[in-house]
């Protein structure tokens, strides 16, 4: 009996660093089942000559609507503490490691429950990710939260054991740059976090993102 594929992205993968035509194949990708019930492919956005990327999880509900990364709760968030580092949000390149939205509908109502991607959706969209690494070249790469960490650094990586260390990638993902690489969490994490904690959480955010400004 034939052995199964396993689901990947990388058959719907041009070979480009033009990033409008990456973004409009990514737009086609059935390379995992999570487009079945996502509205759309959310692409990375910013610019090819941005110093610094940034790499989250997953789109969210806002973001699967709009067709852009971080444009909900999570990103007004990181925004703000992108702005609190001295970062200009405009000079980056912001992304996800997984391209479309997982969800679960709640019991009652419309809303749509984030729910966290397994690891063989996480591997299999990760040749969007690597082909976004390949076009954009940065300098520093920001993984934030530990999907994206474990995306490019393994599934066995720790946040809470490096979180803040200058990094490089290790050969988890095959691409001729070799950015310094900080992780961090997730923005969302500050939000879920208690709210006697959150100012202690953001500025602890704040910190681990000015550490990899300084890298620039």
């Amino acid at each position: 009996m034939p052995r199964a594929t396993k689901p990947s992205a990388a058959p719907f993968v041009p070979d480009t660093v033009d990033l409008d035509a990456l973004s409009r194949a990514a737009d086609g990708c059935h390379g995992c089942d999570l487009y079945r019930d996502a509205e759309q492919t959310v692409f990375g956005a910013g610019r090819r000559s941005a110093r610094m990327m940034l790499v989250g999880e997953q789109p969210g509900d806002q973001e699967d609507r709009v067709g852009e990364p971080f444009v909900g709760p999570a990103g007004k968030l990181l925004n703000k503490a992108l702005d609190a580092a001295g970062i200009d949000r405009d000079l980056t390149y912001v992304t996800n490691a997984v391209k479309h939205f997982k969800f679960v509908p709640a019991e009652r109502g419309k809303r749509r429950i984030h729910k966290k991607p397994n690891r063989t959706e996480i591997v299999a969209c990760r040749p969007w990710l690597i082909a976004e690494l390949a076009a954009v070249q940065p300098d520093v790469l920001v993984c934030l939260g530990a999907t994206a960490a474990q995306a490019l650094l393994g599934p066995s990586f720790r946040l809470t054991e490096h979180r803040g260390e200058l990094l490089h990638l290790d050969g988890e993902v095959d691409v001729d740059v070799d950015p310094d690489v900080f992780v961090t969490i997730h923005p969302s994490a500050v939000l879920r976090g208690p709210a006697e904690d959150r100012d202690d959480a953001f500025g602890a955010l704040v910190a681990d993102l000015k550490k990899a400004a300084a890298a620039l």
